[in-house]
């Protein structure tokens, strides 16, 4: 017998039985029936299948999610079993796998017995974390109640099954990503701050105002304070005014100190401060500020100040940084970290503070070396130039100052010379140049002109032999200027002049003003022959005001402009004596000067003056070396003002200035500036100096005389004290009819 495909034969009967699901394309219809019933697999598979999977699975109760299944995976990846999660799970959630309000979130939805999804830091067994997402599904028991019977409150699931997806790479890659963008925001903070700190620099010289700024910009975007202290002699504030400094120079001064019972001296712990201010290292210094150190040492000086000045709350720690300058150390930069920091500084705060400390320096170095230069030529020249002059029969007066935009100091002077009992010499001049250089260049020509001016007298000659030895000498700057002498004649003078490449003197007569343009001639030293001499009789009244280019040049004018709008000016005044025209003409012409600006005025008096209050203005002005004979020298000046201004009380007066001129020579420093004005009711001292600190009212110094200067001031007359850009302003108005004291 032949059996038929698809079916069997049984107790000589045919039956039907399922057949296969056809394979491959059908070639014909079929009348077998097909089923896609496939008996699911059993428990024990399902268990052997997660128990192999290399997806860490788990499987808590519901409630207190307590683990009571772990399969391999999971074991793996956590380094522990389920017995071991159980016994992790008694103990409290370290601080870096905290997620209070995802684990709150969580056990909400969690509540609803609905799947849910969730993102966990898990501590493994070696303390690292497991980030990961982790996936919820309800397991429900079986029941002989059906959950949604009406009438029955619904049941939770009993257990769920947990699915640990690892999330490692992925936050690695934010972690990564979120560290390019800090990194990348660090930079852009440290470029912006070097951008503002290079803006701050721009105009700096030696004063404190910019560093400052610059403290105060650190402040407030990477450190919680910050200061800047300058090295000089010592570490000081940058605005300090004290004379009480650590010391800084290398040697013992640091390196030992006596023992607190009066003993032997002890060898003092190396100064890390010190090193930096000597050189020794380069590197900021973290500095305790909690430690002792010896007292005659600059950190123990600094520790003080930060604690001083700081006003942080207890900071353990401040870092100093070094200020280089070109040779050495100029100061240091002292910052408290933040405490979010924890009192560290990251490496790109210190990167920025180090970049910042070398430009600091820098700048200051320059600026130091350049106020260096610009203070010796102006002491130089200032040393050259005379004093305000007295010339019997002559009334004259005489200005000079550097630029006052860029302080340059140039080759400007002027000279007047009493060659004769009845015969007067006035030079003006200018050599080429701002610098050090300009102003010996300047001295040179000064002595060559006075000694001929006393052995010849007529200017033109005078010129002659200036060329000849100007030639020789090789002087390798050029020079103009304008040589006249004047000869008394009675009442009257006789002019002559000669003029090397200079601009011409004005002449004024009646408001009438000309320029002396005759006996013009080639610069210093290019003269090639006879120079000319002219001559002008000069009547009572007459003003002569030579002048150098500072006074009339300007960006926006040429210089013939400039001369005609200088004869307008002078045409105009009101002044009755040389030194109110020249009060006039510089508040006209020369409040901001293009360059240096040096003035002279002679007036022939005229017996018919009289004096005419408020027409024009009544000031004068003297700058005078810081020395003890400029308190000699301004005694004398505010006499003659006041008889000059017919103003009572000269003698309290004189008393005044010398006071304030002399604190001004003792305690301040560089040139000293009197300044005299007449305010309608009475007369008004001011003078400058250097120092910034404000001058003290004392009871004497206990032990030696003086110290009684400020007390007399304030018998005297009204006084008080402001900043300059300089230093500061010092001033006194002499109370009318004041008694001046009697004793001490």
């Amino acid at each position: 017998m032949v059996n038929t495909p698809g079916t069997t034969r049984t107790s000589g009967s045919v039956e039907e039985a399922p057949t296969d699901p056809p394979v491959g394309p059908s070639t014909g219809p079929s009348t077998a029936p097909v089923t896609d019933v496939v008996e699911p697999p059993s428990t024990t598979l399902l268990a052997r299948a997660l128990e192999a999977t290399i997806v860490p699975y788990a499987m808590c109760e519901a409630g207190d999610l307590r683990i009571v299944w772990a399969n391999a995976a999971f074991e793996q990846t956590m380094g522990y079993d389920a017995a071991g999660a159980r016994e992790r799970q008694r103990h409290p959630i370290p601080e870096a796998a905290r997620r209070h309000g995802e684990m709150a979130a969580l056990r909400a939805r969690l509540a609803q017995g609905e799947p849910t999804t969730a993102e966990l830091s898990i501590p493994r067994a070696d303390g690292s974390l497991f980030p990961c997402r982790v996936h919820f599904a309800p397991v429900d028991e079986p029941d002989d109640r059906p959950a949604d019977t009406p009438g029955t409150p619904a049941r939770g699931p009993a257990h769920w099954i947990v699915a640990f997806e690892d999330r490692s790479e992925r936050v690695s890659h934010d972690e990564q990503q979120a560290a390019l963008v800090e990194a990348e925001r660090r930079e852009r903070r440290s470029v912006g701050i070097i951008v503002q700190v290079s803006d701050l620099l721009m105009d700096v010289t030696d004063r404190a105002t910019p560093l400052h700024e610059i403290a105060t910009l650190l402040r407030r975007s990477v450190v919680s304070w910050a200061a800047f202290y300058v090295n000089d002699g010592g570490l000081r504030p940058v605005d300090a005014t004290s004379d009480v400094r650590p010391p800084s120079g290398r040697g013992s001064r640091h390196g030992e100190h006596r023992r607190p019972d009066g003993g032997d001296v002890e060898h003092a712990p190396q100064d890390a401060v010190q090193q930096l201010l000597d050189g020794d290292r380069d590197r900021p210094v973290e500095l305790a500020l909690d430690r002792e150190y010896p007292r005659a040492s600059a950190s123990h000086w600094l520790v003080e100040r930060v604690a001083l000045e700081s006003g942080v709350d207890g900071p353990d720690s401040a870092f100093v940084v070094p200020v280089p300058g070109r040779r050495r150390v100029i100061g240091v930069l002292v910052v408290v970290p933040r405490p979010e920091a924890g009192g560290r500084l990251e490496e790109s705060t210190t990167t920025v503070l180090e970049l910042i400390a070398r430009r600091v320096g820098l700048v200051l170095d320059n600026a130091r070396l350049y106020d260096r230069e610009h203070r010796l030529a102006e002491t130089l020249q200032r040393a050259m130039l005379p004093q305000q002059a007295e010339v019997d029969g002559l009334d004259v007066w005489t200005y000079y100052a550097p630029n006052s935009e860029n302080a340059q100091v140039g080759g400007d002077w002027y000279d007047v010379l009493q060659i004769e009992q009845d015969v007067v010499g006035v030079v003006i001049g200018d050599v080429v140049g701002h610098d050090v250089e300009a102003a010996a260049a300047m001295g040179q020509l000064r002595s060559v002109v006075r000694s001929y001016a006393y052995d010849v007298t007529l200017p033109g000659p005078v010129l002659e032999r200036v060329d000849q030895l100007v030639a020789g000498m090789r002087i390798p700057r050029a020079a103009g200027l304008v040589l006249s002498t004047l000869h008394r004649l009675g009442e009257r003078w006789l002019l002559r002049w000669s003029r090397a490449g200079h601009l011409p003197v004005l002449h004024v007569r009646g408001g009438e003003v000309s320029q002396l343009l005759g006996a013009g001639g080639p610069l210093v030293g290019f003269g090639n022959g006879r120079r000319a001499t002219a001559e002008l009789e000069l009547e009572p009244g007459d003003v002569l005001v030579y002048h150098t280019d500072g006074l009339v040049e300007r960006r926006d004018r040429d210089l013939r402009e400039g001369l005609d709008a200088l004869s307008r000016v002078v045409s105009g005044v009101t002044a009755r004596d040389s030194a109110g025209i020249g009060e006039e003409l510089l508040s006209r012409l020369a409040d901001h000067p293009e360059d240096d600006v040096a003035v002279v005025v002679v007036r022939v008096p005229d017996p018919r003056d009289v004096a005419e209050r408020g027409r024009s203005p009544r000031r004068r002005r003297w700058s005078l070396p810081s020395e003890a004979a400029s308190v000699g020298r301004a005694r004398h000046a505010v006499v003659r003002t006041c008889h000059a201004w017919e103003m009572p009380d000269a003698s309290n007066a004189e008393l005044v200035v010398s006071e304030l001129v002399a604190n001004a020579v003792l305690h301040g420093y560089g040139h000293v500036s009197l300044q005299l004005y007449d305010t309608g009711d009475g007369l008004r001292i001011e003078v400058e100096d250097g120092n910034p600190a404000p001058p003290v009212t004392t009871d004497g110094h206990p032990g030696r005389v003086g110290g009684f200067g400020m007390q007399i001031v304030e018998r005297l007359a009204d006084w008080g004290w402001r900043q300059s850009s300089r230093g500061k302003v010092v001033w006194a108005k002499v109370r009318p009819g004041a008694l001046p004291p009697t004793g001490r």
